[in-house]
């Protein structure tokens, strides 16, 4: 991973990250994007906040942390590649906006669930396996 990369993260990471569930090799790599590129799509506030695992001291350190982030919007030209990838790919609503966002500002999606995209070509890092995927 180069500092050159920018990155998207998903909601799923910012779970294992919660939880300390990122494996020990992956953790200072993890601990770098959310200190230097920390993005994060507006529905992954939503589905991180919305997590029904929080508890209220879990969910005030969840919305804490989500003020880190720089959160990207959704947009008409977002809606329209997330309608594009919905259309050519059987992706869901969120992962598709969350792709859309990604391909339209050349981000790297840092995800576990690399299968939820392997339809869409975006590029992905996920830390539980080493290297870009």
């Amino acid at each position: 991973m180069g500092a050159f990369l920018v990155y998207l993260v998903d909601t799923n990471i910012l779970i294992y990250h919660f939880n300390n569930s990122i494996p020990e090799s992956e953790r200072p790599k993890i601990k770098e994007i959310f200190q230097e590129h920390f993005n994060i799509s507006i529905i992954t506030k939503i589905e991180f906040l919305g997590f029904k695992q929080h508890n209220e001291e879990s969910f005030e350190k969840a919305k804490a942390f989500i003020k880190y982030a720089t959160i990207f919007p959704l947009t008409d030209e977002i809606a329209d590649k997330a309608i594009n990838l919905r259309r050519a790919s059987a992706v869901k609503l969120a992962d598709a906006i969350i792709a859309a966002t990604t391909k339209i500002h050349n981000f790297t999606l840092v995800t576990r669930n690399t299968e939820d995209f392997k339809n869409i070509e975006v590029l992905k890092y996920n830390p539980f396996f080493t290297g870009v995927q």
